[in-house]
């Protein structure tokens, strides 16, 4: 699989001025956040473009897997202060009513941003450059797994602002690490080199090149069953606070649906005869 831009068809890439969209083969989509000027930092319409992007592939059923990153040498810097200072000069509406409106289901409008990868029904890996601070390390929670590059670095920094983390990071932290070190992480807004990241959860594996690494694993999921990986993330997403009892029961009734149904067999089939499988979209 090419990660050579020169590669793609016009029909297979679409580019906004904020976010560009880079279909590749077999159903890998690039979610590239294209602020390279400003570190990726998120201004409000950068915001409202990562929600667009991000629910339209909530329901796009030809994905396979999803790679976000960052255009040029920040994954994402957190918010951008010049929008964070027109949000607060903001009198025609306050930013309490502002936060406490759940727009996005059981989110707000800030919620969103990273908790709408968690919604996207196939596999998300961020590829993680330069920082993740702030929002940006919350949007790189909200993906399945984290890439991150050897000198990439991290932070929960909304301390150093006098605020807490607001875009989902209470919930995405939550079941990554132990209570104590997500106290620390939040209280004193630290920065975390890849290895650290890596050893205290917030990351998955540290990879000399995060895009074709992560290329690579989008490739090797591509080799799965589709519907298995969909059912396997429905399963991960209630892992965190489901009982015993129910978790239970959701692996029985997703293992039930797969069982003896087209993409199971062919998973089975390939394996015996020693071939890679090739799987129908449903």
């Amino acid at each position: 699989m090419s990660i050579d831009r020169c590669n793609l068809n016009e029909n297979e890439e679409t580019m906004t001025a904020l976010v560009k969209l880079l279909h590749h083969p077999d159903g890998v989509v690039e979610c590239v956040l294209n602020r390279p000027d400003k570190m990726n930092a998120l201004s409000n319409e950068l915001i409202d473009e990562i929600i667009r992007v991000g629910e339209s592939l909530v329901v796009d059923t030809h994905i396979r897997v999803v790679i976000v990153r960052g255009e040029g040498r920040a994954f994402c810097a957190g918010i951008d202060l010049e929008s964070l200072q027109h949000m607060l000069a903001d009198k025609e509406r306050s930013v309490s009513s502002r936060l406490m409106e759940r727009s996005h289901g059981d989110s707000n409008r800030f919620q969103r941003v990273a908790m709408v990868w968690r919604d996207i029904p196939v596999p998300v890996i961020a590829a993680i450059n330069g920082v993740a601070f702030g929002g940006g390390i919350q949007i790189a929670l909200g993906a399945d797994i984290r890439l991150i590059a050897p000198d990439a670095r991290m932070s929960v920094m909304e301390i150093k602002w006098g605020l807490v983390p607001d875009m989902g990071g209470m919930v995405l932290l939550r079941g990554l690490m132990r209570d104590d070190v997500a106290r620390e992480l939040i209280y004193t807004g630290r920065i975390v080199d890849a290895p650290e990241a890596v050893a205290l959860g917030l990351a998955t594996r540290v990879v000399e090149d995060t895009l074709e690494a992560a290329m690579s694993l989008a490739k090797e999921l591509t080799q799965k069953s589709p519907t298995a990986l969909r059912a396997a993330k429905r399963l991960m997403g209630q892992w965190p606070m489901a009982s015993d009892q129910d978790l239970l029961l959701a692996e029985s009734e997703e293992q039930g649906h797969l069982l003896g149904a087209e993409h199971q067999i062919e998973a089975v089939t390939a394996n015996l005869q020693k071939r890679a499988p090739v799987f129908k979209n449903n």
